[in-house]
């Protein structure tokens, strides 16, 4: 007698794919998660705000009606016009030009930062929560030792240790986000660590980077996830906040931390030109924030967020 069908199938295209395969149900939460983001308001303005900053970013020499390093001397510190409609800074340049372009390094000194740190605070995590011992307590008391750091003096630190500049920046953005992406994975090896088909992994003898890499990782990686998303906020503002002390993106390179260190000395004559670079500070970071906690909602629907 025949066993009874236990998967349905569909037909896609000549090949034959089972409705309980781990893709076909891997991809299936993926779009659920997708549509409660969506279907939240937080994760409804996040995304689409951050789909805007995306767009201002790549297509930045478009959007901008000037070019951001021409000087119009006659135009110093002028406020909004229909010919400038941000006005103009002390040499002149179009602040509205000088903000759109401004936009493409600090989204990739975000994103740039945030990866570096959750790929080797990830592996570093992965290693001490599953191999433990003294792998265990050296990475920890690294990690330790970088936390005893207020965030932006180690990030100060570590610039001028390594020079001024929008890479070494975006490195000591990176150094300083290990440590926590680096515990988050840590605690969830340590979850994953004592389950059975763990133990069963290693009973079969599989070797433990084989165990690591396709029984523990995919654990980590929706927490990791969370956390980029809430992370990268935080990496774009202490990007502005070093090159605002002049240790970050250099003049004439437009950034909005230099725009407002500019901007600091000429207040009284032209109150428009720190608001600005400031705004679209407070923007990006409010929508990023909104959209890290729409993703959080949609991963994890029984948040209370009221």
């Amino acid at each position: 007698m025949s066993a009874p069908a236990t998967t349905e199938r569909f037909e896609t295209g000549t090949t034959r794919t089972p409705l309980s395969s781990p893709r076909w149900i891997a991809e299936s939460q993926h779009l659920v998660v997708l549509k409660r983001l969506l279907r939240g308001r937080k994760g409804l303005i996040g995304t689409g705000s951050l789909l805007l900053l995306v767009l201002v970013a790549i297509g930045s020499p478009l959007f901008a009606p000037h070019d951001p390093n021409v000087l119009h001397l006659e135009s110093q510190l002028d406020g909004p016009s229909r010919t400038y409609w941000f006005g103009n800074d002390e040499l002149g340049r179009d602040i509205l030009s000088r903000v759109i372009y401004a936009t493409r390094p600090a989204i990739q000194a975000g994103l740039s930062a945030v990866f570096l740190a959750a790929a080797i605070g990830t592996l570093t995590g992965l290693l001490a929560g599953y191999l433990g011992g003294w792998i265990d307590s050296v990475i920890g008391r690294l990690w330790d030792a970088l936390l005893a750091f207020p965030s932006i003096f180690l990030a100060i630190g570590i610039v001028t240790i390594l020079g001024p500049g929008w890479i070494n920046a975006v490195i000591a953005v990176a150094v300083i986000n290990m440590p926590v992406f680096s515990r988050v994975v840590r605690a969830a090896t340590l979850a994953a660590k004592e389950k059975d088909y763990t133990e069963a992994a290693l009973a079969i003898g599989c070797t433990k980077w084989r165990i690591m890499r396709i029984h523990l990782f995919p654990n980590c990686v929706i927490p990791a996830i969370v956390l980029m998303a809430i992370a990268v906020p935080e990496a774009i503002l202490v990007e502005a906040s070093l090159s605002f002390l002049g240790l970050g993106s250099q003049p004439p390179d437009p950034s909005w931390g230099n725009m407002l260190s500019g901007a600091q000395g000429y207040l009284s004559r032209s109150a428009t030109y720190a608001l600005f670079p400031g705004f679209a500070i407070v923007f990006t970071v409010v929508a990023m924030n909104f959209f890290a906690d729409g993703l959080q909602d949609a991963i994890d629907p029984r948040r209370n967020r009221r």
